[in-house]
């Protein structure tokens, strides 16, 4: 058998050279790096069996390259990738193994409320003959987007005003009547005494402690809250109880507080809410009750306020006293109120503003 015919890179431009020299020296790409090297050192007269020894490849490999870029130019310098080992499950499998690791092991008739992905591998290979490895299914479901989650719980609402109390509230959110101020009120608590867990800054391995208890003896604590629209602001009382007395004594604090013009006070169904006595107060004092939908707290923009409350002023606490701990929120208030900002755009972009959402009704 004759002697392959040498093959060399085609003739090249000087800008084309100085192009095929800064590749070579500044390319971060290997297999860039190793083709711009295979051709200039063909520009250089060297053969395709010295290149192969030159760059640890083969003498079919150096002619496929310099063929290439004499008919591609700098674009055969990036390798095109194809081909590869072919899948082993094809989309049917795959969307099996993603519906049964998202059903209700129990109510497929297992003994066991969770999935693992051994008793997920088993039970595919005794009820659909298919044979998987745990790991296999791992990245089935990776790919597809489900992951291991800890399971949650809501309760929805089964109000059936739900539509037109939630729309009255957004409307007030939205568009703040003229002749007053909406006010969204809640209570906070109870506040006991008790280390709470939390999170910190600390180095690895060592994180932060707290003492354990299993006895409080010192009672606990209730604190009324408001929220201004207007401003941003909050308003608050400490007390021990939260009836409808000191409910009613919070409300004539705001009435004080907030004299002119007309008060919506939003708040949620609680029963001390509701009673006669603090509803003839209000109607006398020109103050009107908006009540949230039942099961729908979360239509109460003080609800937020509440959790940044709870994480920067109860979260890694172990208050000595209540006083100490009360003091501690009354200055983490003070602080908010210093940098609040007026109250808009409540749940922008959420599902509840579509037209067609539908709430859990009965």
């Amino acid at each position: 058998m004759g002697r392959r015919p040498e093959v060399f890179v085609r003739s090249l431009e000087p800008e084309e050279a100085q192009r095929l020299v800064k590749v070579t020296r500044s390319t971060r790409d290997r297999v860039r790096l190793r083709r711009a090297g295979i051709v200039l050192a063909s520009m250089q007269g060297r053969s395709a069996d010295d290149i192969a020894v030159m760059f640890a490849a083969t003498d079919g490999y150096v002619r496929e390259v310099i063929h290439a870029f004499n008919d591609l130019g700098f674009a055969a310098l990036d390798p095109k990738w194809s081909g590869g080992r072919p899948r082993k499950f094809g989309s049917a499998a795959r969307e099996l193994i993603c519906r049964v690791a998202q059903a209700d092991p129990a109510g497929l008739g297992q003994p066991f409320t969770t999935w693992s992905l051994s008793k997920l591998a088993a039970y595919l290979a005794e009820h659909h003959w298919l044979r998987v490895s745990t790991e296999t299914i791992r990245q089935i479901l990776r790919a597809a987007g489900v992951t291991w989650q800890r399971t949650k719980t809501w309760k929805a609402s089964r109000d059936p005003d739900f539509a037109a109390t939630m729309d009255r509230i957004l409307a007030l959110y939205d568009d703040p009547p003229a002749d007053g101020r909406v006010i969204c009120v809640d209570e906070f608590g109870p506040l006991n005494l008790q280390p709470r867990p939390g999170r910190g800054w600390f180095p690895r391995g060592h994180p932060g402690r707290r003492r354990a208890t299993y006895t409080r003896t010192v009672g606990v604590r209730q604190m009324f809250a408001a929220l201004d629209l207007a401003t941003g602001q909050l308003f608050y009382r400490f007390r021990d109880r939260k009836r409808w007395r000191e409910f009613l004594a919070f409300c004539k604090q705001l009435r004080a507080r907030l004299a002119a013009g007309r008060l919506y006070l939003i708040c949620d169904n609680y029963g001390a809410h509701q009673k006669a006595e603090v509803r003839a107060w209000c109607a006398e004092q020109n103050v009107e009750l908006v009540f949230t939908p039942s099961n729908a707290s979360w239509l109460n923009w003080i609800e937020c306020e509440f959790t940044a409350l709870r994480y920067f002023t109860l979260d890694g606490s172990d208050y000595p006293s209540h006083t100490a701990q009360e003091t501690a929120i009354a200055r983490y208030i003070r602080w908010a109120n210093k940098h609040a900002t007026p109250k808009r755009h409540f749940a922008a972009n959420s599902k509840i503003r579509r037209p067609d959402y539908l709430p859990n009704v009965a």
